[in-house]
């Protein structure tokens, strides 16, 4: 398994585990996943050499981190356990009663890398950064990261901290390619890390939904999967069946290898099975070729789904996203 170093946190695997769907019932796994199915995950993702689990304090209510540390066990101690604040409040004495809650939750005397799940449009990080720099001084959390910002709000939560926010967890995929016009390169010259959450577009790279396929659940939300989109899709999908029939590979595969190849970057797909894992993981061996890589780079900058941008909700995220 390739490693990133990054600073404070170590050897990163380049392949995570996010664990989103660990006791969030929106994924509809039940009590059977969270007690064996994803015990199974996080005992061969240990296996195979990942070192970084990705969770939050929001994923099933805390169900994710209580979860993912009962399947560690004693090992816990020994990899990049990430997990995430939800800002509401987010002032320094509730910053560390909630650090300190995940700490428990995951039966560690402290998190690895704490992040802040998403900018706030309200409280600025001159604020919530006061709490995140306390818990680094005190040992609290190993590094900060920041998550869904922007390349400006990045730079000042950096100056708010007074040090280093080591990562940003940012939406990054072929059907999202954005972060790599500014994120990638600052990353890049910093030596920071993103990392890429729905590395697959929950499921839209792996090549079994089209038009006449489509998924249920809860990915059946996502405006991705709506019939203009997945018209506008077809022609990287085409690129990436391809690409994945010349490496005699799967489509999902040459996804996350195309994210792998790009500098500084981790990916933290989720898991639902062992053998989804396992396929995961092998895509950090897949090399695609330079041409290759263009060819899905330059599928990825043309695919321009229909955006949300014109709704009410939608102007609020665009209004967040630039802050």
């Amino acid at each position: 398994m390739e490693i990133l170093d990054v600073d404070g946190l170590g050897p990163v695997s380049r392949v995570g585990l996010g664990t989103w769907q660990f006791g969030s019932r929106e994924w509809g796994y039940g009590e059977t996943y969270a007690q064996g199915g994803a015990a199974d995950i996080v005992r061969r993702a240990l296996e195979l050499g990942v070192t970084l689990f990705d969770t939050a304090e929001l994923y099933g209510g805390g169900r994710s981190e209580r979860i993912l540390a009962a399947a560690l066990g004693e090992r816990r101690g020994e990899v990049v356990v990430a997990s995430k604040l939800f800002p509401v409040a987010p002032f320094p004495p509730i910053v560390r009663h909630r650090a300190r809650a995940s700490a428990q939750r995951l039966q560690l005397p402290r998190i690895p890398l704490y992040q802040v799940h998403q900018p706030n449009p309200v409280v600025p990080d001159s604020v919530i950064m006061r709490g995140m720099r306390s818990l680094l001084d005190d040992g609290t959390i190993g590094a900060v990261g920041v998550s869904n910002y922007s390349l400006s709000r990045w730079r000042k939560a950096d100056a708010a901290l007074g040090r280093a926010t080591v990562s940003n967890q940012v939406s990054f995929s072929l059907a999202h390619a954005d972060p790599l016009d500014e994120l990638v390169p600052f990353a890049e010259r910093e030596g920071r890390m993103v990392m890429a959450y729905s590395p697959l577009a929950q499921g839209l790279l792996g090549g079994r939904y089209d038009l006449d396929h489509r998924p249920g659940g809860v990915r059946a939300m996502n405006r991705l999967f709506g019939t203009e989109n997945l018209r506008r899709a077809a022609p990287l999908l085409a690129a990436l069946r391809r690409v994945a029939a010349a490496h005699d590979a799967r489509p999902a595969q040459v996804a996350l290898a195309w994210l792998l190849a790009q500098p500084r970057v981790v990916v933290i797909p989720g898991a639902s099975s062992v053998e989804q894992l396992e396929s995961n993981v092998a895509a950090a061996d897949l090399e695609l070729t330079a041409d290759e890589i263009a060819e899905l780079t330059a599928q990825a900058r043309a695919f321009r789904p229909v955006s949300v941008g014109r709704t009410l909700l939608g102007r609020v995220r665009e209004r967040v996203r630039r802050r």
